[in-house]
């Protein structure tokens, strides 16, 4: 069920008892939960925070305390299939469920009672009706015993024959109707696509209540940010939210521009800008930073001799000498970094990159610090997928939380670097993709498997790493390539996940068009191809179109999946 009043149906519910908080491993879902977590400080409410990264964990984690809970919030997890059915809670169980993921299964929500959905109402979800998808089942079997002795054999036999054409009717009735539900079903549940993010969700609930400070506004930022860098939304619906958010930062920041009431230098500060899309380049050298940006990569085509000389004589349009481009940002002169933005924008539309300008959020506070949206987001998912371990599952989670506190910028650090170590890492391996004409034409999409040996596989085991490099890959593979039918292809990539027990993860990623309007329809066949070839699959991620499957099934697997396509 919806919940229409957020403070009056949850918040004021849960603030008396006892909550867990389950949160999945993407940065939106830490986001919406720090700001939970600063409500619930303000209120002194007390929670355990358990981190699930896919369904096996979430069920794990709730039978462990289905004895001491009774309220559970799921964050970034738990709207897209039949909770009840998954979990089998008892009736006095209550789930508050803020996702991002669509479509919401339908049971969720129609269930009036333990299931409450934290939704924005304006997201276009299209909910089938009651009726098309529930139907009361009545026993519609007549009783002709009842029938009284009197009458005559003719009139039974009469009465009989009209009750079986009209359970024949029910009957049919009833199948029409089956198979009117399966296309509905079909039809709402064959595309899985990202609404609005959690964080700005939980942001809304702060503000209604009129506890939300810049910090908080600062998560729901960063978590938006998420979703454009992992592609998850459109452009349309990422520019109307970040005005939503403009809107918000007016409001808490607009004492810096008073000078007579002017905040101190390390209070915090919130700034709306258009930025250039370029990968943590303040954090960087700016040739690091154009070499590594799937924009610009891309669009310059930079694996190949060519692509080298094209980067050579942007950097000369813009009359920026190399010496100055290799060396760190904030290392360069003040002459040059004072027009840096219109002088890379000049030159980036003379070689065909209309879209350097991005409208994002700036962080300053201190003299030195000062970070944009896009980096904390990086940074943050190289934290929670850093693979060299350190101490139980959960330190990344932890370390990835605590990095978005203001006071952990060692952390933060931390994080930029290992997002430098991911990027470099993804373009290396995106070049040698290309070069070696890994990326195969299967028909109705494009394929391409790393193999056990390349190097940073290991990274690509990750579901958000092997995400962002696929949709790196298919960008750069569609700049490359003079057949025009592969450019409308979606992509299906593949990496080694456990060697010692033979299995490999699995992504499906959309076209990469215009009009792309995010919907991805590799999570329903995924599905079906693993059903029909019965191979030994497994749908633990809470995005449906990642999958992990034993390496042995694996052409059967594909083969299915090219029959189910074409």
């Amino acid at each position: 069920m919806f919940v229409s009043d957020c403070r009056r149906e949850f918040y004021d519910v849960i603030v008396s008892q006892r909550v867990l908080l389950l949160v999945a491993s993407d940065v939106d879902a830490l986001c919406a939960c720090k700001i939970l977590q600063a409500l619930f400080q303000c209120d002194h409410v007390q929670y355990t925070l358990v981190p699930v990264s896919g369904w096996q964990e979430l069920e794990t984690a709730f039978l462990e305390h289905k004895d001491q809970f009774k309220y559970f919030v799921l964050i970034n997890c738990g709207a897209n299939v039949d909770l009840l059915e998954i979990l089998q809670p008892e009736e006095d169980t209550f789930f508050f469920v803020c996702d991002s993921h669509r479509p919401i299964n339908v049971v969720n929500v129609y269930n009036d009672t333990q299931i409450k959905l934290l939704v924005k109402q304006d997201d276009d979800l299209d909910i089938p009706a009651y009726d098309d998808i529930f139907r009361d089942d009545e026993d519609e079997e007549e009783d002709s015993e009842n029938e009284s002795d009197g009458s005559e054999p003719s009139e039974k036999r009469r009465r009989f024959e009209e009750a079986v054409i009209e359970r024949t009717m029910k009957r049919r009735q009833r199948r029409e109707w089956e198979a009117r539900r399966q296309e509905i079903l079909f039809d709402y549940e064959q595309y899985e696509y990202h609404g609005t993010s959690s964080a700005m969700v939980m942001f809304d609930l702060a503000w209604i209540m009129s506890k939300d400070l810049n910090d908080m506004l600062w998560w729901a930022i960063v978590g938006l940010t998420d979703q454009w860098v992992q592609d998850k939304i459109t452009q349309m619906k990422y520019v109307t939210d970040i005005g939503i958010l403009q809107r918000h930062v007016s409001r808490h920041n607009h004492r810096n521009e008073d000078e007579e009431n002017s905040l101190s230098i390390d209070c915090m500060r919130i700034a709306f800008e258009y930025d250039l899309r370029l990968a943590l380049y303040q954090h960087w050298s700016l040739y690091e930073s154009l070499c590594n940006t799937s924009y610009t990569s891309a669009s310059l085509k930079l694996w190949s001799v060519q692509g080298q000389k094209r980067l050579q004589e942007f950097l000369a349009d813009m009359g920026l000498p190399l010496k100055q481009v290799k060396q760190k940002f904030n290392s360069m002169d003040m002459s040059l970094k004072e027009n840096l933005r219109e002088m890379i924008e000049e030159s980036a539309n003379k070689f065909g990159m209309k879209d350097l300008r991005v409208q994002t959020f700036s962080i300053h506070f201190g003299f030195k610090n000062k970070f944009l949206a896009s980096d904390i987001v990086y940074a943050t998912a190289s934290l929670m997928e850093n693979i060299e371990k350190e101490g139980p599952e959960t330190t990344n989670f932890i370390k990835a939380l605590d990095s978005l506190s203001r006071g952990n910028l060692d952390k933060l650090h931390q994080g930029l670097d290992l997002a430098k170590k991911q990027l470099r890492a993804i373009q290396q391996t995106v070049a040698s993709c290309i070069c070696t004409n890994l990326v195969i034409s299967q028909g109705p999409f494009l394929y391409c498997s790393l193999m056990e040996g390349t190097p940073d596989v290991k990274l690509f085991s990750k579901p958000v790493s092997l995400c962002l490099l696929s949709k790196y890959l298919l960008k750069s593979f569609v700049c490359s390539t003079k057949n025009k039918r592969c450019k409308l292809l979606p992509l299906v990539m593949a990496a080694p996940m456990d060697v010692e027990q033979g299995t490999v993860i699995m992504v499906g990623i959309p076209p990469e068009t215009e009009s792309s309007d995010k919907k991805n329809f590799f999570g329903r066949a995924f599905e079906k191809a693993g059903d029909s070839t019965n191979s030994r699959t497994l749908h633990n991620h809470f995005d449906m179109s990642i999958i992990e499957l034993k390496t042995e099934d694996r052409s059967k697997f594909l083969d299915a999946l090219i029959s189910l396509l074409s």
